[in-house]
């Protein structure tokens, strides 16, 4: 092992030589490592990061699941309320999974000013609302603060505010059409506490928050009457599996719906980056490994003399052929360094400095995010590193067809 490790070292030294004639090769084949390699934290990065944003910004206006009435499927907003004297409120038992449920309602408006006017829905939100996903979207103000009295405080899209001319602290008039159609809308006076900008424009040009009493005021419920339950789960990769449960514990006269279900389009699109990456992975290690694969023929052939020399003093063709892995090995972990080194600083400078910018209509964010695990960080040297050795053994065969005798001759 330690005359093979030699010999390799030495073997690594002469090929780094400029006026060696292997040396633009093996420059290439490094190269190659650490471009797939950056090239592959890019596309799982930002693969990932961008289906768990979009998947938030969702989840921030619908949580993971909803509860209804069969009537409200096809609808924005709320029908038919349903009680909160359920079973699994306030806290799903039956399914472990589920780790929060909150009761919201909706409601059909439209906000008039002097000079323009634009349709909303309200969505009244109640004391155990999730704040935490609007919270990081709030660009102005503060959230509202719904305490025993019925708020008049709202938060609104960046979108609506600068279509409409709104600021922090602006009163707004809502009107709600009345369910006779020959009574005048209902007006209810609100007051802006904060603006949001999610980056998701169809739901900033449609949603409006606010205090869940003033829905229940509209429309005349009782204070135990609301429009739907959103249900966050604490895998998402399990939902499916989740909302099935889910679907199976809840009355028949209500229907459970996952966030997969009611935005099948883009949850279909989201699935087209899993097929992208894996399609970029495999053409980078490919690539990478025809590469080692060019570089250590050559570095066989241009050693074709050294190894007649290893084969007459009695050395063995698989003793041989591990001086030249090593050797490769060597020159895989090199471009291996390089590139998780380039490839992990530009991932952190676009984290933390976000230079590059998206255009939030196509892809529903204003810059490229970034997903950041030690995971999928080991899983890919690991794995470039084992398919770029096992490639390796195929040319390093031609050592076993060598003859020291024309070995030794050949110039």
């Amino acid at each position: 092992m330690n005359f093979e490790y030699f010999i390799s070292k030495r073997l690594v030294t002469k090929t780094d030589h400029k006026s060696n004639i292997s040396a633009p090769i093996i420059k290439i084949a490094v190269s190659a490592i650490a471009i797939g390699i950056i090239m592959m934290f890019v596309a799982i990065s930002t693969g990932f990061g961008l289906q768990d944003k979009i998947r938030e910004k969702i989840a921030a206006f619908n949580g993971h699941m909803v509860i209804n009435n069969f009537s409200n499927n096809q609808s924005n907003v709320t029908q038919n309320p349903i009680s909160t004297r359920q079973d699994f409120y306030p806290e799903f038992t039956a399914v472990p999974e589920i780790e929060h449920i909150q009761k919201v309602a909706t409601k059909y408006g439209i906000i008039r000013t002097e000079t323009d006017f634009e349709g909303i829905v309200v969505k009244g939100v109640g004391e155990n609302y999730r704040w935490k996903y609007l919270e990081e979207y709030l660009v102005k103000g503060q959230l509202p603060v719904f305490d025993d009295k019925i708020s008049k405080e709202v938060l609104i899209s960046d979108y609506l505010a600068s279509r409409l001319g709104f600021q922090v602290g602006d009163k707004l008039v809502v009107y709600f059409v009345r369910e006779n159609q020959d009574r005048l809308p209902r007006s209810l006076g609100l007051t802006i506490s904060g603006i949001f900008d999610s980056g998701f424009k169809e739901f900033d040009e449609t949603y409006v928050i606010a205090d869940l009493r003033q829905i229940q005021r509209l429309n005349n419920w009782e204070d135990h009457q609301i429009g739907q339950f959103e249900l966050f789960v604490e895998d998402f990769s399990e939902i499916q599996e989740v909302g099935y449960k889910v679907y199976q514990e809840v009355d028949s006269f209500l229907n459970a719906s996952t966030i997969i279900e009611l935005y099948p389009s883009i949850f279909e699109w989201l699935k087209m980056f899993d097929f992208n990456i894996i399609l970029i992975i495999g053409i980078m290690i490919l690539v990478a490994g025809i590469n080692m694969i060019t570089a250590l023929l050559v570095l066989i052939l241009e050693r074709t003399q050294m190894i007649g020399i290893l084969k007459a003093l009695g050395s063995s063709d698989w003793s041989i052929r591990k001086i030249f892995l090593y050797n490769a090995g060597f020159l895989i972990f090199k471009g291996l360094f390089w590139g998780n080194l380039i490839g992990i600083s530009l991932l952190l400078i676009q984290k933390y400095l976000k230079v590059i910018p998206l255009n939030p209509e196509t892809y529903y964010v204003s810059q490229a995010p970034i997903y950041l695990s030690l995971d999928y960080i080991l899983v890919i040297n690991l794995g470039t590193l084992l398919l770029c050795v096992l490639m390796l053994l195929i040319p390093s065969v031609i050592i076993t067809k060598i003859s020291p005798v024309k070995a030794m001759k050949f110039e």
